[in-house]
């Protein structure tokens, strides 16, 4: 291990056993270590038999905090930053701290490991060459609706985190912006005891959700498939568009739906992606 670097280290979102050797040898090896908040990640390093100084870096102190970290880093000690779980500054705080320790000369050195965003999409079962992701989103709800309808024709998979108190509304705001045929994917408490990894369109989902209370626990990642440009009138012959332009008068898209989808035997989603068009 060099002296005067930064190592930024990614450490398990649950299970213990997700630590890299690596990070040990690592966190073992600094001189400090910064850490989101000291008193949880003190649980961790104490597991790992791990005893170093450590430092609070957070949201409201980061810009005070870098200068100490460069003082240190100029008297050449090497420092790691952890987050309470997972990859740091992936929806967390740290990127002031790693751009003044760059901007000051130092070398910062990423420790790589667990992210959730990352362990959800792998098994999400949607395309992964290309993905948008979001994080948390702004907790009133008017700006939340307002960011998802920018991104409701996003053609790449979105990601979000979302925490479990607000995971039914949110769902619900996302069937109101993509539509309920939308395919998705929540996965909750990843790596831990409770995992659970939920395959579905948006209104399955909120089935599910509203099915069992226990599914409204813990931490959420969850995945959207991207948009995809419906042609308008696809697979649908003269008189089931004459139909559905006549529903469409007097009923919302996915009531109008699923009426045509039972009248002329057909999957309801191509009536639905019809009427999106009509929408736009």
């Amino acid at each position: 291990m060099s002296v005067g670097e930064l190592y930024i280290v990614a450490t398990p979102i649950g299970n213990l056993q997700d630590v890299t050797l690596r990070a040990l040898d690592v966190l073992k090896e600094v001189d400090c270590i910064a850490a989101e908040d000291t008193r949880h990640s003190r649980k961790l390093l104490n597991h790992f038999g791990i005893d170093k100084p450590m430092l609070s870096v957070h949201e409201h102190n980061e810009k005070q905090r870098a200068g100490e970290v460069i003082k240190k880093l100029s008297c050449g000690q090497s420092l790691a930053l952890i987050s309470d779980a997972g990859t740091p500054l992936i929806s967390d705080p740290g990127y002031q701290l790693v751009k003044a320790v760059t901007s000051a000369g130092y070398v910062v050195r990423p420790i790589p490991g667990v992210c959730a965003a990352i362990a959800g999409l792998s098994v999400s079962g949607l395309a992964t060459d290309r993905f948008h992701f979001e994080g948390f989103l702004p907790q009133k709800s008017g700006n939340r609706l307002e960011h998802l309808r920018l991104l409701s024709q996003e053609v790449s998979t979105l990601v979000f985190y979302e925490a479990p108190h607000r995971i039914e509304a949110f769902c619900s705001q996302l069937i109101s912006c993509f539509g309920e045929e939308r395919e998705a994917v929540f996965a909750r408490e990843l790596t831990k005891s409770f995992e659970t990894i939920n395959y579905g369109n948006l209104s399955e989902q909120m089935a599910w959700l509203k099915s069992d209370a226990n599914q409204q626990r813990g931490e959420f990642v969850v995945m959207i498939e991207g948009y995809k440009q419906p042609e308008s009138g696809e697979g649908l012959d003269v008189s089931a568009i004459q139909l559905m332009d006549l529903l469409l008068q007097d009923l919302p898209p996915n009531r109008a739906s699923q009426i045509a989808a039972k009248f002329f035997g057909k999957k309801k989603k191509v009536f639905y992606d019809y009427a999106l068009t009509k929408k736009s």
